[in-house]
């Protein structure tokens, strides 16, 4: 077995969709995006075979030859250099003797990339935290981070068992706000909801995301985003980013300004319409918070997104392998940092 560079988006999209078809972060437009704000990344792959023949044999072969994929990104913050592998890596099989061949390797490049610690996050359940932990991982110190608990609408269903799940206020409200007149329309003004977006962290006190152009540019050139947004008579009152990758559509950015008028439920609503239309089979609200204190941070937001139905799927708590001493700095800092923003 052999760790090879992957540098065809066919050979990477095959293996990806075929064990992995919910892991965004891991896709080969994601790297892109991080490509446009100017980090290093590496795709590399667990073959059964040599490098050298990896390289010569056809599509077909190289998917099968693989055992497993990783997008590796390089992240240089003020807490410390690390190597990110974002709902990652994506392995046909969980085996030690494997994921060995593909642990050694990373921890070379983090030696070589001055980087103190190694994080993960692959979107698979939690009985295989003992897994990592028997290779020297530790649970991060962080909160819940790439979507660990997100909730999931099964479109397979029709739009009237979808809304029959609902909770019945936020049915009454989508119902509302088509009665009142609000539209819901598709547009490429990234620039229009990057302001809404900004007024509305501004407003709720949350870190923004940052290359939301980036990503929408990526995705949509390839048809895989919808800008949505939803107005009153001429005012805007919410947007939202929708991604499509495999058989999933993911609400994965949000903004509004506060209204009496429910133009945010009919924006989800129609989302979801856009995403069954699309013969897309699940919908993805992204990450919810998994506790019913008030005062969390993402419980107003995760008030909302329950009153659409649909089932919590939650995978492993991100992992991180310590490479050097500057990495119990960073679990100081982000520890704190956890603390004050009352996750």
């Amino acid at each position: 077995m052999d760790i090879v560079q992957i540098e065809q988006k066919t050979i990477w999209d095959l293996f990806l969709l075929k064990h992995a078809p919910h892991v965004l972060f891991q896709s080969w437009e994601w790297g892109e995006v991080e490509r446009r704000t100017r980090k290093k990344i590496w795709r590399v792959g667990i073959s059964k075979i040599s490098n050298n023949k990896f390289l010569i044999s056809n599509y077909k072969q190289k998917v099968d030859d693989l055992l497993g994929i990783s997008q590796v990104v390089k992240v240089v913050a003020k807490r410390g250099t690390f190597l990110h592998v974002r709902h990652g890596p994506v392995m046909s099989v969980y085996n030690i003797k494997h994921f060995t061949i593909w642990l050694d390797w990373i921890k070379a490049l983090a030696k070589t990339e001055k980087a103190s610690f190694i994080r993960i996050s692959p979107l698979i359940d939690q009985t295989h935290a003992p897994f990592f932990f028997s290779l020297g991982f530790r649970s991060a110190p962080i909160h819940s981070m790439d979507a660990e608990l997100v909730l999931v609408v099964d479109l397979s269903q029709s739009e009237e068992e979808i809304l029959r799940k609902m909770r019945k206020t936020t049915r009454n409200l989508i119902r509302r706000a088509e009665r009142d007149g609000v539209t819901v329309t598709k547009s490429a003004d990234i620039n229009r909801f990057i302001k809404l977006y900004e007024q509305t962290a501004s407003r709720h006190g949350f870190v923004q995301h940052q290359a939301i152009r980036e990503e929408f540019a990526v995705f949509s050139k390839s048809g895989m985003a919808d800008l949505l947004f939803s107005h009153y008579h001429q005012d805007l009152l919410a947007g939202g980013i929708f991604l499509y990758y495999g058989n999933y559509a993911i609400y994965h950015h949000g903004a509004s300004i506060p209204s009496k008028i429910p133009a945010a439920y009919l924006l989800q609503w129609e989302a979801i319409r856009a995403a069954k239309r699309r013969g897309i089979r699940y919908y993805n609200f992204w990450g919810i918070a998994d506790t019913d204190r008030t005062n969390h941070p993402w419980w107003g937001l995760t008030q909302f997104k329950a009153g659409f139905g649909g089932n919590k799927q939650h995978y492993i708590h991100a992992m991180d392998l310590p490479i050097g001493l500057p990495y119990w700095i960073v679990c100081v800092v982000e520890s704190i940092r956890k603390l004050v923003r009352g996750y």
